[in-house]
C-alpha cells in the first residue's frame, strides 16, 4: 500500500526554521473548517470544533486507506486563523473578542462527496454538536512569511513581532489573517517543547 507523508511533501510549509523568518508561496489547498469566536482557553465552541475536525479527518483517512484508492496518509495538524473586528483587542490579548477559524488540510484526493459520507458516518457514531458547522473549502493563502515558535502559546508575542518586523523591513505589508499551525500534541508534550508555526500572509 502506498503511503504519503504530506508534511514531507509540503516540507517548506510545515517544517520551517525556528531561527529565521522565511517567505513561502502557499498553494491553494482544501480544508475542513469551522468558524467561532471567544477565548480559546475557555470557549466550549473552540473545544467542540476540535472534537469534530479530528474525527472527520480520521474517517476520511480510513475511507481512502480501505477503499478503492488504497493510499495511507497521516492526518494533517490542526491550524487556526485568528483575528478580531477591532484589532486593538487582538493585540492586547482581549481573548473574549477574538474570532477564529479552525481547520485541517485535506489531500487533493478528498472530494466533497467523500466529506459528506464522512459527516454521515461521524453523525451516526458520535454526532458532535459542531458537526453542522463544518464546511469543506479551498483556502488560497499565497505569499506569506513564517517561522517556527517553540514554547507555550503565551510566549508567542516576540515571535509574532519578529515576523511582522520582517515583513515591514522587506517593504511589504501584512494582509489576511494571523495563521498558526499546531504541530505538537499539547496533551502529551511539555509546553516548553510545543511547536507552532507562525504564519502571516503578505503582499
Amino acid at each position: 500500500m502506498e503511503k504519503i507523508d504530506y508534511k514531507k511533501e509540503f516540507k517548506h510549509l510545515y517544517k520551517p526554521s525556528a531561527k529565521k523568518v522565511e517567505v513561502v508561496d502557499v498553494p491553494t489547498m482544501n480544508f475542513l473548517m469551522i468558524d467561532g469566536e471567544g477565548d480559546p482557553n475557555t470557549s466550549k465552541s473552540f473545544q467542540d470544533a476540535i472534537e469534530v475536525l479530528y474525527p472527520l479527518s480520521y474517517t476520511l483517512k480510513f475511507t481512502v486507506k480501505k477503499g478503492k484508492i488504497g493510499i495511507d496518509y497521516g492526518v494533517m495538524p490542526l491550524e487556526g486563523l485568528w483575528w478580531a473586528d477591532d484589532m486593538s483587542s487582538f493585540s492586547v490579548g482581549n481573548k473574549d473578542e477574538w474570532k477564529w477559524t479552525l481547520m485541517i488540510m485535506q489531500p487533493d484526493l478528498i472530494t466533497k462527496e467523500m466529506v459528506q459520507e464522512a459527516i454521515e458516518q461521524v453523525k451516526t457514531k458520535k454526532d458532535p454538536v459542531s458537526l453542522p458547522l463544518v464546511r469543506f473549502e479551498f483556502f488560497d493563502e499565497g505569499k506569506a512569511a513564517q517561522i517556527m515558535h517553540i514554547g507555550p502559546f503565551s510566549e508567542e508575542g516576540p515571535t509574532i513581532e519578529k515576523v511582522h518586523s520582517f515583513i515591514e523591513e522587506n517593504g511589504s505589508q501584512r494582509r489576511g489573517r494571523h495563521h498558526e499551525i499546531y504541530l505538537s500534541d499539547i496533551r502529551r508534550a511539555a509546553p516548553e517543547k510545543w511547536k507552532t508555526i507562525i504564519r502571516q500572509p503578505m503582499s
